[in-house]
């Protein structure tokens, strides 16, 4: 068994040539362009500033961009993203570990940044998929608007239910900035969650294999599963 660091995947959004593109005809129910611009000129206004000086009059535009690619994972299906499969294996029935993969989400309750890194494990029952794949699902579901709990059982269950291996674990270690900057204002504390399923939840040897590869050796983590 080998834990191996995956490159950080990036989901990119369409590619822009510097002007605005005719739109086409927004999904019903979601704002055009123009209609998300002047809801941020607004909060500009709201905040105390002025959306017509320099230095942002362009903010607008920039803020649309960016929560297109912050949000990038709406448009991805995490399912078909795992269709594609080896059962060339030789025979491969170890486990396969991913760690320390970092990301960047946003708290759906303040879309504040959520940041952290998550590591990830199954063990094949005849078929694997790509390491990259496995690291483009997290990315998936990060961007999005989303609660670390949720994110956590999304990964492991889309897993389960598309590879059907013997188990999968989800391990998720994360700062969330709503609570960092805002509020009880404490710098520092991560959130921990974890989602076990198959031979991960009912071998504890095999869950104790799995902790010690990702740096828990205890087998303890700091909030349950």
């Amino acid at each position: 068994m080998k834990a191996t660091p995956p490159e950080s995947p990036v989901l990119k959004p369409a590619p822009r040539n510097g002007k605005p593109k005719a739109a086409a005809p927004a999904p019903t129910g979601k704002p055009g362009r123009a209609a998300v611009e002047d809801a941020i000129r607004t909060l500009i206004r709201w905040a105390g500033d002025d959306p017509d000086r320099e230095g942002l009059v362009g903010t607008p535009d920039r803020v649309v961009r960016a929560f297109e690619e912050w949000f990038a994972g709406y448009a991805v299906d995490p399912v078909e993203l795992l269709q594609r499969t080896f059962e060339e294996t030789d025979g491969y029935d170890e486990m396969v570990v991913l760690r320390d993969i970092g990301f960047v989400s946003h708290c759906e309750h303040h879309l504040a940044p959520i940041l952290g890194k998550v590591h990830i494990a199954y063990l094949p029952d005849r078929r694997v998929v790509g390491i990259s794949k496995l690291a483009r699902l997290i990315e998936v579901y990060a961007r999005r608007l989303q609660i670390q709990e949720k994110m956590t059982a999304q990964i492991a269950n889309t897993l389960q239910e598309v590879l059907l291996p013997k188990g999968v674990a989800v391990v998720i270690e994360a700062q969330h900035q709503c609570m960092t900057t805002r509020g009880v204002h404490k710098p520092g504390v991560s959130m921990v969650t974890s989602r076990m399923l198959g031979a991960f939840r009912h071998s504890p040897g095999t869950r104790q294999e799995f902790l010690s590869a990702i740096g828990h050796p205890g087998g303890k983590l700091t909030s349950g599963d």
